[in-house]
């Protein structure tokens, strides 16, 4: 019977020594607030709104802010991009800040030829959603290029961003790009016309969200907006390098326009040729990243897919969807995750 006692009295000993170990409820929020201040603050976390001061995107604080990123392909065409995971592979592993949106307009299946209109919306919702959630920042892109003209599709175009920026207003977030790369015939005069119908759309639903406007020539002829810019605030004009083709000359007219207060967003680039394809240029990749970082100007790749093409960052070979090791990617892929990788620090 003793035995018996003695043998009860341990366990109950050991039974309260266990609880004791037990961290409580308090402890536990404790632990957890901790770990979650280890975690490195979001983009959008530590910048909050963005704003255009002369020549530079600034953020909340006043504070100059260069946004690099990664351009999706045509989402109409690489949809199964757009997904969480992938964007947080971006953020995490390549240390991007930004994401850009690209809804091609004119193209096969694009928003004003033939394709899914709210199917192509719910891509463009989902994924500021996915960016929203993961603390980026993101760029909803009217991808003209092969309508050239803006106007070709403007009342769409109304349409579409008087719908987004309802939708966004509220958000710290999202950019609108409301065209891609005028081209052909398409002038400053008639992109200014247009955007004098399309921005004060934008501005009556959000009326401090920054608006990214295209340029002539494939979004080359910044020297056209810095003789006669638009007159409205937070505002940024596209500029398009790709550098196996644009080079030097390119670069000295960037180099003019920025040391002149106008202020540029490379909302698209590529090491290799303006056709996506060809060698990739590196030398000249980082004469062009050298010339961004003097001037503190944004910029954001082309593109995020398989697509066997160079300037796709993914082989073309590969399936994976998000989570990309050195080996799934493209040649200018491992480039450009090294160079954000140092650029994010």
């Amino acid at each position: 019977m003793k035995l018996r006692k003695k043998r009860l009295a341990v366990m109950a000993a050991a039974a309260v020594l266990a609880l004791c170990q037990i961290p409580s409820l308090h402890q536990m929020a404790e632990v957890r607030a901790e770990i979650r201040q280890e975690q490195p603050a979001a983009p959008v976390q530590l910048h909050g709104a963005l704003q255009v001061k002369g020549a530079n995107l600034m953020d909340e604080k006043g504070e100059a802010l260069r946004l690099c990123g990664m351009s999706t392909h045509g989402i109409n065409w690489f949809p199964e991009y757009v997904n969480y995971e992938a964007f947080r592979t971006l953020r995490d592993d390549w240390k991007v800040n930004c994401i850009r949106l690209a809804m091609y307009t004119d193209e096969y299946n694009g928003y004003c030829s033939g394709g899914n209109q709210e199917e192509l919306k719910k891509l463009v919702k989902n994924g500021v959603q996915y960016a929203t959630d993961l603390g980026m920042y993101v760029i909803i892109d009217w991808h003209v290029l092969h309508d050239q003209d803006p106007n070709v599709h403007k009342k769409e175009a109304i349409s579409f961003f008087q719908e987004m920026s309802s939708l966004y207003q509220d958000q710290k977030n999202v950019i609108y790009e409301i065209c891609n790369e005028p081209n052909g015939s398409a002038t400053w005069d008639g992109v200014k016309r247009y955007a004098e119908e399309v921005i004060p759309v934008i501005r009556a639903n959000d009326p401090d969200g920054v608006i990214i406007v295209g340029t002539p020539v494939w979004s080359q002829e910044i020297g056209q907006a810095l003789a006669s810019p638009l007159q409205y605030d937070n505002l940024l004009y596209a500029l398009h390098f790709y550098a196996g083709t644009h080079t030097d000359w390119l670069r000295e007219r960037v180099e003019t326009c920025a040391s002149q207060g106008l202020p540029i967003f490379v909302s698209e680039f590529g090491t290799c040729d303006a056709s996506g394809s060809g060698g990739n240029q590196f030398d000249e990749s980082q004469k062009w990243m050298e010339l961004l970082e003097r001037y503190h100007i944004s910029c954001c790749a082309w593109n995020l897919a398989n697509k066997a093409e160079t300037s796709s960052v993914i082989s073309a070979g590969c399936q994976k969807l998000s989570g990309w090791s050195e080996a799934d990617l493209s040649e200018s892929g491992k480039w450009l995750r090294n160079y954000f990788r140092q650029a994010g620090k």
